[in-house]
């Protein structure tokens, strides 16, 4: 009797940890969750509660991925996908797998994750799991995104989004919009790109969707850039950052600081872009993200250009395009060899040129379906 009792009271507090932590997730908290959500996954590894286990370990992926530590979210799926299997559910495999996929995808490696998302859909459609599969579309769409294959990217974000909407799922519904957004921004769509992601964030304030919110914010700052709307950009970018930092985000964060620097190097402020610039790509270190390292040699590169140093613009640029041919990201490889086309025609004062770069380059968005046009110096890159 004392031993039941026991085992109750465990049960009891163990409950009341996991309603703890989803209470910080739901509230965006996302250090505070995964903590309490760690705290739950040490007391049910004593009781051998392999559901309860699966569950932290998912949840703890989720808060890491969210948090930019991919490594960890990398175990913690890993973990969770042992788990399932041992008490036999493929519909939680396949989530934890969509996890890890998303893991990856963040790190770069969009073939490992899109493996990893493609053997999910299959268990969801053999399950006739419709928000798996709407799930599976939404993520795949970003590894296309990131692989360079923008007009496929929409078209499974589409998808994706044809099937929240059938569900009514507002936070599906609000994430495909977003996605579409983004990529439309990549196709050089920028009056679409604005009126999806604020279709998004009117979605998001309306479900009080933090995360939601702070993403689209960023997205319609992103997109008043492109359109040369500077001053707006720059009063949306300061609201996705002031959330960001509440929520204690470095993934999608550093990507503001990002189109943060980019806006200030359009309207000649060098020494603002440089510093976010810098910030960005501390982040982009810490998070192992090589896309957004990238960006940011991209960006020194053209500060460097335009100031007239071209051997530290050579520099950059060849770094950029190295890591592009890397990880094979298509658009990237787009931009460095546009910059590096305009390098090898700009004087080495300085400065902003036209002709052959303007014409060689759109070859290289074009083999990509695009409607990007670079005409001079600085590229006001999506």
């Amino acid at each position: 009797m004392d031993k039941s009792l026991n085992n109750s009271e465990k049960s009891l507090e163990i409950d009341s940890i996991l309603s703890r932590a989803e209470g910080m997730r739901e509230k965006s908290l996302y250090q505070q969750s995964l903590k309490l959500f760690k705290e739950a996954l040490k007391r049910l590894k004593k009781t051998g509660d392999f559901e309860g286990i699966y569950h932290c370990s998912l949840a703890s992926g989720d808060l890491y991925r969210m948090t930019g530590k991919f490594d960890f979210a990398v175990k913690s799926y890993a973990y969770a996908i042992e788990a399932a299997r041992k008490f036999g559910s493929p519909i939680e495999v396949a989530d934890a797998k969509v996890g890890l996929g998303l893991s990856f995808r963040a790190q770069g490696k969009w073939r490992e994750a899109a493996k990893l998302i493609g053997e999910s859909r299959k268990i969801y459609m053999k399950k006739g799991d419709t928000h798996g599969i709407a799930f599976t579309l939404w993520a795949d769409a970003g590894a296309s995104r990131i692989e360079g294959d923008i007009i496929g990217a929409l078209k499974s974000f589409r998808e994706s989004h044809k099937i929240f909407k059938s569900m009514k799922d507002s936070q599906g519904i609000g994430y495909c919009l977003c996605g579409v957004g983004g990529a439309s921004r990549m196709a050089g769509r920028f009056r679409d790109s604005l009126k999806y992601y604020s279709a998004a964030n009117r979605l998001f304030a309306s479900t009080r969707d933090r995360f939601g919110k702070a993403y689209s914010y960023c997205g319609i700052g992103n997109a008043y850039r492109m359109l040369g709307d500077y001053k707006n950009a720059f009063t949306y970018f300061a609201k996705a950052t002031r959330l960001y930092k509440k929520m204690g985000d470095k993934v999608s964060y550093a990507y503001t600081l990002w189109g943060l620097a980019t806006a200030y190097k359009m309207v000649g402020i060098h020494k603002k872009a440089h510093h976010y610039f810098r910030e960005a790509m501390e982040f982009f270190k810490m998070t192992r993200d090589p896309r957004g390292l990238i960006y940011c040699e991209l960006g020194f590169g053209e500060i460097s250009l335009l100031e007239g140093r071209k051997g530290t613009a050579r520099r950059f640029f060849s770094a950029a395009l190295k890591r592009s041919k890397e990880y094979d990201f298509a658009l990237e490889r787009c931009h460095a060899e546009t910059l590096i086309s305009f390098m090898n025609e700009t004087p080495s004062s300085g400065g902003a040129t036209r002709g052959s770069s303007e014409r060689s380059n759109h070859t290289c968005y074009d083999r990509l379906g695009l409607k990007l046009r670079f005409q001079s110096l600085p590229l006001n890159i999506p």
